[in-house]
């Protein structure tokens, strides 16, 4: 099996322990990963520690950060094909999707190597006349960043390049599910230069890795993106360091469709929004809001492009959906779906898992119009099923969309304007994208509400909360402080 090694303070080395990784479109062992235990965790979070104060990084102009991410932009770039092998290999998730995703992850790096010399401080205009004040922005120190399976690169970029572009240090934990293309990221980041220590590269499981990075006592700020469960406990844990966070967490994302929109476009993006990926993204739009006007015929088109979809190895250009990343994602999906029927959800097609080996589950579409409070429909769980519900008018569409514990995206399919802004206005979701869906760009932020967390990726919101402001007074007064018991 190919053996992989975690990167610590500029260095590959073995860790505590091993685990194997499997392949999910066969459910073998392929690779022998590295498991960070406790003094993995502490010798990564002291590397970054000491990166952060030496002259090496500390002393780092702004630009020339700025100049090693575009170095590191172009080695992504170069060995976009190789990373999505391993992303493809190590998760199952379609090789056309992963290629075409990694080699724009480049950009990503670019836009922060850009922006690194623009994060800018203040002068303030204050109310004393013998003081200058002025804002600095300086980075908040080590960041944990810890990204799940699904995406990887994508998600570590919008952690990864504004930490470095405000010149804080990172961990970056990959999931214990899949690390691959992370770790053989890490050689990227050693040959485009980095001081040791700026960027460390490990995996490993929740108590003994994650829970020990994030209650770190010198980690300041901890980058997550996973499910509210493992947030919670990140929350909890960073009571003892009191890090600073940012949390994307994934939503049940309502896709909206009125009676003037355009029936093929809608059902495009439908397929694009739930089955890409094979459901496995936190923007999935999972819960389709129907005019009851079109219901009917929107869900004869998507039923006929779902059981079209071409099911296969993930590893084969022409497959469009591939396997689930592990046998309890399968599991989760079939219990949530049989929980949905017995709550009077009728199934449109899909439904049961594949036969023969690998985690494969169908393109699956379930109408609840007759249950609305099906699990389907309030349960996030990862996988290619859409669940379907009708409304009869504007206010009732904008209620269902609401009608959530969650908040991180949303689409509206529409061709009234005037409605389109409607719905903008109304929808409690940090993404509402019109027409369109799934799009992303480094220069636009992400992020929700509610159980789809706080702070936002992407754009320049997220190098902003890498770091914090230091006020400084200047008095320019050559005469003595009149009096030293009054505050000035």
């Amino acid at each position: 099996m190919q053996e992989f090694e975690q990167y610590i303070g500029g260095d590959f080395s073995k860790a505590s322990a091993n685990f194997e990784s499997l392949d999910p479109a066969s459910g073998t062992a392929w690779a022998l990963m590295p498991e960070a235990r406790e003094a993995d965790v502490n010798a990564a979070v002291e590397a970054a520690h000491a990166a952060f104060l030496a002259p090496e990084w500390a002393d780092m102009t702004a630009t020339a950060r700025g100049k090693l991410l575009y170095r590191l932009a172009d080695l992504v770039a170069e060995n976009a094909s190789e990373l999505a092998r391993l992303e493809t290999r190590d998760t199952g998730k379609i090789i056309r999707e992963t290629s075409a995703q990694i080699a724009y992850v480049a950009e990503y790096y670019r836009y922060y190597a850009g922006l690194a010399d623009k994060i800018e401080g203040a002068h303030l205009p204050i109310d004393k006349p013998d003081m200058e004040v002025w804002l600095r922005r300086e980075p908040v120190g080590v960041v944990a960043a810890i990204v799940p399976w699904n995406s990887q690169l994508f998600l570590a970029a919008v952690k990864l390049g504004p930490a470095l572009a405000a010149g804080c240090t990172v961990v970056l934990k990959a999931s214990e599910e899949g690390p691959a293309p992370l770790l053989a990221f890490a050689r990227l980041v050693h040959e485009a230069g980095f001081p040791a220590g700026v960027v460390n590269v490990l995996t490993g499981f929740g108590p003994r890795c994650g829970a020990v990075l994030t209650s770190h006592p010198k980690v300041a700020h901890i980058a997550f993106t996973g499910g509210p469960d493992t947030a919670r406990h990140i929350v909890r844990g960073s009571a003892e360091n009191l890090a600073s966070t940012s949390l994307e967490l994934g939503g049940k994302s309502p896709f909206i469709v009125f009676e003037d929109a355009d029936l093929e476009s809608a059902a495009n993006a439908q397929v694009s929004g739930i089955f890409a990926a094979s459901g496995q993204s936190c923007v999935a739009g999972s819960r389709l809001v129907v005019a009851a006007s079109v219901k009917e015929a929107f869900l004869a088109k998507l039923k006929a492009k779902a059981e079209a979809v071409i099911i296969g190895a993930p590893d084969n250009m022409a497959t469009e959906v591939g396997p689930l990343c592990t046998a309890a994602q399968v599991a989760c999906a079939e219990d949530i779906i049989a929980r949905s029927l017995a709550a009077g959800a009728k199934l449109v097609t899909g439904g049961t898992r594949l036969e023969g080996a690998g985690h494969y589950f169908p393109p699956t579409i379930l109408d609840c119009s007759a249950a609305p409070d099906a699990p389907c429909l309030t349960e996030e769980f990862f996988g290619p099923v859409l669940s379907a519900v009708s409304f009869e008018s504007e206010a009732e569409a904008l209620d269902i969309a609401n009608d959530t514990a969650f908040g991180l995206a949303s689409g509206v399919f529409t061709t009234s304007l005037t409605r389109a802004h409607r719905m903008i206005r109304g929808i409690r979701a940090g993404i509402v994208w019109v027409n369109t869906y799934r799009a992303v760009s480094p220069i636009a932020p992400f992020g929700g509400h509610g159980l789809s967390g706080h702070g936002r990726e992407g754009g320049l919101a997220a190098a902003l909360d890498y770091t914090r402001t230091k006020a400084v007074w200047l008095r320019t007064s050559d005469e003595p402080i009149p009096d030293p018991f009054v505050m000035r």
